[in-house]
């Protein structure tokens, strides 16, 4: 995955922005949290509404790979795994775009750096009960986790990373898929009436 220089179609897609529509300052939406919180069904949705472009990293990282994601992470181990999806990380090139991470992003700074580089961050964030259910629906989202490790141990090791980096933390265990958006969307016409102003 070759980093490729496209200021030129970053400032055309800029130029090009309805004045309608809700926008991070610098062109993006990346969603952060743990596996279960909701990042592909808002980010799909949340794209779809605003006419962007949608990305899982996840994803990226299976059509490099060639494998599904529980699988890369038995063949790499932790450490290979983690240092796969920096690299995916780093490398994103998007504009107008809504990225749905990894829950294990978090553990990269460099792979963050770049997320921040391209626009904002959003938490979303649900309580134990409500992952550990939605984790038991799916066991093959490839969870990284340390030998002897629980969900639990997990959550609570991760929450305080995700809250760093958080520029806007969404509860998506309290709100409806249609609130949830609305909120997004406020959100993100504040930040771009905010830099209007600036």
């Amino acid at each position: 995955m070759q980093e490729r220089s496209r200021n030129t179609g970053r400032a055309a897609a800029g130029n090009d922005r309805s004045l309608n529509e809700p926008a991070a300052a610098s062109g993006c939406i990346s969603l952060i949290g743990m596996p279960g919180s909701g990042k592909t069904t808002l980010g799909r949705a949340l794209a779809a509404a605003l006419s962007w472009a949608f990305v899982d990293t996840d994803h990226l990282l299976e059509s490099w790979y060639g494998l599904p994601l529980e699988a890369l992470r038995n063949r790499l181990g932790k450490e290979g795994f983690l240092k796969a999806e920096e690299d995916a990380l780093v490398s994103l090139d998007v504009a107008r775009c809504i990225v749905a991470t990894g829950g294990s992003v978090i553990y990269s700074p460099a792979a963050m750096k770049r997320l921040k580089n391209i626009g904002e961050i959003v938490y979303l964030q649900a309580d134990l009960e409500t992952i550990t259910a939605r984790v038991a629906q799916n066991p093959e989202r490839g969870l990284v986790m340390a030998p002897g490790q629980t969900i639990e141990g997990l959550y609570r090791e991760r929450i305080p990373i995700y809250e760093r980096y958080a520029d806007m933390t969404l509860r998506t265990d309290e709100c409806s898929l249609e609130s949830c958006l609305t909120r997004l969307k406020d959100w993100m016409h504040a930040k771009q009436t905010a830099l209007c102003r600036d």
